[in-house]
């Protein structure tokens, strides 16, 4: 079956091609660097390769590329030789990158070529680099298939395999051991991936916790906060879906008639803040759309986020945080979304019963009383309530969590080093 992948890749290549044209009009590539997905020799000249130890790190998106960020800094702090060429593949994880990197010389992005066999020799070839690495569950049969063929160290990093992908990719049996066994090591990100990892057939599986724990959120420097929401009893939905909103207006307007209370809204899409914002609007809300606090210029009910940003201030002032993609029912069996960055700010989490992508997270977050299942709108009024009662935030575990992550941060780096 790789065979033909590889013969299928050749075939449409064409068809790639005019698919990221029709994206860049869409402004869903970046304007000048999507070329760097055809692996355009001036773009890959742009790199300063002598002399360096070059380790190739691919994630897919924002949440991989922030998982990854303490890793490579603790890859080279301390060794200079060292250039780690980071690969992905939207425009926002670029993005992201610049946020997270601009300070360090030794990192460098590049969107990841097509999984395209010559477009992937070519690259190996100028690039070539001592270990490769791939993040989460990112598989790309030619790429795997080249730097295996070249016998370059290949890494499945945080690898995440649910019951439900297990399931896809035993259906094509062959084909998934295959690609499994061209990993020469897998740390898995948890134990139900540790399992399902041995089951496709990777040979050595390991599970040390999941890198999203490793890395340390910090307040943006010098950032200000409006006195009003000193005065506020304040809490905040973050990554929230279609369905969810309203349920957290419903929420605000029961609390509201106890309390003098802000309502901060971070839908995980923010394409749909103008929804939101007219939903608000609809249940006679006052409503600002923002993305700095230094702007608020009048005593909202609802304060709709409105860009991906630094969340984090977003956390320091509340309490309480609900984590979306997990109420409805529609989400059953697919649901969840990562709830460590507002944990580590020792906030109090709450979230629906599907949260099935983040399950042994969640698990271990509970059992540490920092999150707790709410079931519907009744549980999330009763619990703020509570939490609105208290006369100060109290730190839900932020000091465990962080010796936690460094403790997973240091197994991590160790292996990859001595690998």
């Amino acid at each position: 079956m790789i065979f033909f992948y590889k013969i299928f890749t050749n075939i449409f290549f064409p068809i790639f091609i005019l698919v990221i044209f029709f994206r860049k009009f869409l402004n869903k590539e970046h304007k000048k660097r999507y070329k760097e997905k055809f692996v355009i020799s001036g773009q890959l000249g742009r790199f300063k390769l002598e002399n360096k130890k070059i380790i190739w790190i691919h994630t897919a998106s924002i949440g991989e590329m922030n998982s990854i960020t303490p890793i490579v800094n603790k890859l080279t702090e301390n060794n200079k030789e060292i250039f780690i060429l980071i690969t992905s593949i939207t425009l926002s994880s670029s993005q992201i990158f610049e946020k997270n990197f601009r300070d360090n010389k030794n990192v460098y992005h590049h969107f990841l070529p097509l999984d395209v066999s010559f477009l992937i020799e070519k690259f190996l070839n100028y690039l070539k680099p001592e270990k490769v690495i791939f993040v989460d569950s990112e598989i790309w049969p030619n790429t795997l298939r080249i730097i295996k063929s070249k016998k370059i160290p290949l890494i499945l990093l945080n690898a995440r395999i649910s019951n439900k992908t297990l399931k896809r990719w035993k259906m094509i049996g062959s084909f998934s051991k295959k690609i499994f066994s061209f990993f020469d090591l897998c740390l898995a990100s948890s134990n139900e991936s540790l399992e399902n990892l041995k089951d496709l057939g990777s040979k050595n599986v390991k599970f040390f916790g999941n890198i999203k724990f490793c890395v340390n959120f910090a307040l943006p420097k010098n950032q200000k906060y409006p006195d009003i929401l000193k005065n506020r009893k304040v809490w905040c939905a973050a990554s929230t879906h279609s369905g969810e909103e309203i349920i957290c207006i419903k929420t605000h307007l029961e609390l509201k008639k106890k309390y003098e209370l802000i309502t901060i809204i971070i839908p995980r899409h923010i394409n749909r803040v103008q929804e939101l914002f007219s939903l608000s609007k609809d249940h006679n809300l006052k409503v600002q759309l923002t993305n700095n606090f230094d702007k608020i210029n009048e005593i909202p009910d609802i304060i709709i986020i409105n860009s991906f940003g630094d969340i984090a201030k977003y956390f320091h002032y509340c309490k309480s945080v609900f984590i979306g993609k997990s109420l409805p029912e529609k989400f059953s069996g697919f649901g969840g979304q990562n709830p460590i960055e507002p944990a580590k700010f020792g906030c109090k989490i709450y979230h629906g019963p599907h949260v099935s992508n983040f399950k042994e997270i969640y698990k271990y977050l509970e059992n540490m009383n920092i999150a707790f299942e709410i079931k519907n709108e009744k549980d999330l009024i009763k619990n703020l309530d509570h939490d609105f009662s208290s006369e100060k935030k109290i730190e839900f575990g932020a000091k465990e969590l962080n010796e936690y992550g460094n403790k997973i941060l240091d197994k991590t780096i160790n292996e990859i080093q001595n690998f």
